[in-house]
């Protein structure tokens, strides 16, 4: 238990987990509240009295020479938290605050009935021992709090958007009755606290209803244009990283020759070519001339995959090319790259074990941001060639607007966005010796 009050005794001085910490073992703080209030007549003891004193002079010169005003009962107040919180953990010394008097009970007698009456608490110190454990929980929890945050700020831009959806769906020739009708049947009349809480509920439930539009389940149409999307991003990712990776590292190594300047000129011509024209060109030349790919996609048909997926990949590759380039180039001026050759180890182990490795770390960042905006902004291509995807549904449906159906992608991509970063943060303790460090020594 004495570990358990080391991480505990940490993270209850800040607020947020104060909050918290105090909600997952609510029966013993209730108890401990209790506890205190009958108690709270306690004297201090003599040594906490000059102590206390000691500090609150201090603080009155501090705020002189800041030329800040503190009246006495907030100087008295500070010192007093001060003391409690310089020696809370002194066995030497007696506190009578409310956090001292917790943390005994919290850690005291009966453990086993501590740990059953606080057990989600329990639970969530245990993450915290663990220092990469901790570090993934806090990122789950970062993760939670993004979700939450993206469902707010969309939903008050669709409540405070100027398009009005029962004018969009039923039409200008509709009635007012048949206005009122659409508005009551989807709660548009309600206030926005009500319309947002039942969308956050949705969202946490997994039911946001049905779209405004064709009466379509939000989930089943988003869950159908997930599986489509994330193949051909995924696809087009490893196409990339297959021409960037080898072309980044020959171009570094060949700096400032006609191999380099070529490269980088083709690098630049691929980030300089919006998708839809070099999908254009795509079907003009492989479909329309060659007759050998088919121009849309068409389900059930790899073929047509392929198109697209050339699409996409090459116009990442050339960022990615860029980036592994320059890191390439950054991680060979080290001292250390220097050491290996001179130890006489081969090219191609240098390459491998000193510079890819260490310079994976921003390139890994720009895939991570790369992939986010494959996820969300195909859009455009996915109607080039026709593609029944998520980035195409929530720009049709954003135009209504369809506020379930809106919701439901938007979600959808904040999830995948989150978790493509909790996977690049996973993947830099594994490749960053100096962060897995840097996270054991975090208090």
């Amino acid at each position: 238990m004495s570990n358990y009050r080391k991480v505990f005794l940490v993270l209850y001085n800040k607020g947020l987990y104060k909050m918290i910490f105090s909600i997952l073992s609510l029966p013993i703080f209730l108890y401990a509240s209790l506890v205190y209030l009958l108690k709270h007549h306690q004297k201090t003891t003599l040594v906490q009295i000059q102590d206390e004193y000691k500090l609150e002079q201090a603080l009155k010169k501090k705020y002189q020479f800041l030329n800040r005003r503190k009246s006495r009962s907030q100087l008295q107040k500070e010192a007093r938290n001060i003391y409690h919180s310089h020696h809370r953990r002194d066995n030497q010394y007696t506190t009578t605050d409310f956090p001292t008097l917790y943390t005994n009970i919290l850690f005291g007698k009966f453990p086993i009935i501590k740990i059953i009456l606080a057990l989600p608490l329990f639970v969530v110190l245990s993450f915290y021992l663990n220092p990469i454990v901790r570090y993934i929980f806090e990122r789950i929890i970062m993760t939670l709090v993004v979700i939450i945050g993206v469902v707010i700020v969309v939903f008050t831009i669709l409540y405070l958007s100027p398009l009005d959806a029962a004018y969009s769906i039923l039409g200008p020739n509709a009635t007012k009755e048949q206005f009122a009708k659409f508005n009551q049947l989807h709660h548009l009349n309600d206030p926005y606290l009500i319309q947002l809480w039942e969308t956050m509920e949705g969202v946490f439930t997994f039911d946001l209803g049905t779209t405004f539009k064709g009466n379509e389940v939000v989930s089943d149409a988003v869950g159908s244009r997930i599986p489509i999307t994330l193949t051909i991003s995924v696809l087009a990712l490893i196409v990339a990283l297959v021409i960037a990776i080898p072309i980044g590292i020959i171009s570094a190594f060949k700096r400032n020759s006609w191999i380099d300047i070529t490269l980088m000129i083709i690098a630049l011509i691929g980030l300089s070519i919006p998708n839809f024209w070099q999908g254009l060109l795509f079907i003009l030349a492989f479909s329309l001339k060659l007759d050998i790919l088919p121009p849309s996609y068409i389900p059930n048909d790899p073929l047509s995959l392929i198109l697209p997926v050339l699409v996409i990949g090459t116009a990442i590759a050339a960022s990615i090319t860029r980036m592994t380039r320059s890191s390439v180039l950054e991680v060979m001026r080290n001292d250390y790259v220097m050491t290996a050759y001179a130890k006489g180890i081969s090219k191609s182990q240098v390459v491998i074990k000193h510079i890819l490795k260490n310079a994976l770390i921003p390139i890994v960042t720009l895939i991570g941001i790369l992939f986010v905006e494959l996820l969300g902004g195909s859009a455009v291509t996915e109607q080039v060639f026709n593609i029944n995807g998520i980035g195409r549904y929530i720009v049709q449906k954003q135009f209504v607007p369809d506020i379930p159906a809106v919701m439901g992608g938007v979600i959808y991509i904040s999830i995948v966005i989150s978790l493509i970063n909790l996977v690049i943060d996973i993947f830099y303790v594994m490749i960053d010796p100096q962060l897995r460090e840097e996270i054991k020594e975090r208090v």
